[in-house]
């Protein structure tokens, strides 16, 4: 079996008397979309953290294509190829879009030079220019990015974590408040993307995750439950009982196992 991009080890974390994540084991094979589900304080979004160096661990290890990376910073991290955006979108809300998308660029420069002409760096503006064009954004690149709609934004913080060329992109509940069609054209984008990067999401709309993801792992009190494809996840009773619950969410799963 060969390397797989991302693996923990039994990796734990606590705060206080809470065990948030508990002895989880993860393997994430190459070329999959992989998305994590699981009720509200499951442990998805700490083990993001743990994954990205913004928590240390309490235990356990963390490997990305085989190197260690437990307690690593996280612009360490980062600088190894792992980028990920957050719940709450951040970005730079006076700031134009190709401006987020400049200032993101030089910031991940070893030496970054955040101020620099755009004009005399070639290499970079060509670099803006094609993220814009990834997130089909580049109609919008002088707008500022605090008049955009949500979606925008969210596509937004995805091109700034592009921008810097990931080997891995963690996006946490990136289609979170979006109207349908946002969501949609959200969710168009990252099956695209994954074409050409690994990808993780953990994402709390079901019909999103059961279209685009190749596999699926439900965590629950902070361990994982069950992993596997979608339809073997549909057809799943513990997670019908421990997650799912509902008439209506069992009656989409049924759907999706026969689709």
């Amino acid at each position: 079996m060969s390397e797989p991009v991302l693996r923990t080890e039994q990796l734990t974390k606590r705060f206080g008397g809470l065990t948030a994540v508990d002895n989880l084991s993860f393997r994430l094979a190459g070329g999959r979309l992989h998305a994590i589900i699981g009720p509200n304080g499951a442990g998805k979004t700490t083990f993001f953290n743990l994954i990205s160096g913004l928590l240390t661990s309490d235990g356990g290890r963390v490997f990305f294509h085989g190197r260690e990376i437990t307690g690593l910073k996280p612009h360490e991290i980062s600088r190894l190829g792992i980028k990920r955006t957050l719940q709450i979108k951040s970005v730079f809300p006076r700031l134009s879009v190709v401006d987020n998308l400049w200032i993101t660029s030089q910031a991940g420069r070893r030496f970054p030079h955040p101020f620099r002409d755009a004009s005399r760096d070639r290499a970079s503006r060509e670099k803006v220019e094609r993220t814009l064009e990834q997130i089909g954004m580049s109609s919008l690149a002088q707008r500022q990015a605090g008049t955009l709609s949500y979606g925008d934004v969210a596509l937004l913080e995805i091109g700034m974590a592009l921008i810097s060329e990931p080997r891995l992109l963690l996006l946490d509940e990136p289609t979170c408040g979006m109207s349908p069609a946002e969501t949609e054209r959200a969710v168009e984008k990252i099956c695209e993307l994954a074409r050409a990067i690994d990808i993780v999401i953990v994402e709390h709309d079901m019909e999103v995750v059961f279209e685009i993801a190749d596999d699926i792992t439900v965590m629950t009190q902070g361990a994982i439950l069950a992993s596997g494809n979608p339809e073997e996840i549909a057809a799943d009773e513990r997670v019908r009982e421990a997650y799912l619950g509902g008439e209506e969410e069992e009656d989409y799963v049924e759907e999706a196992a026969h689709a």
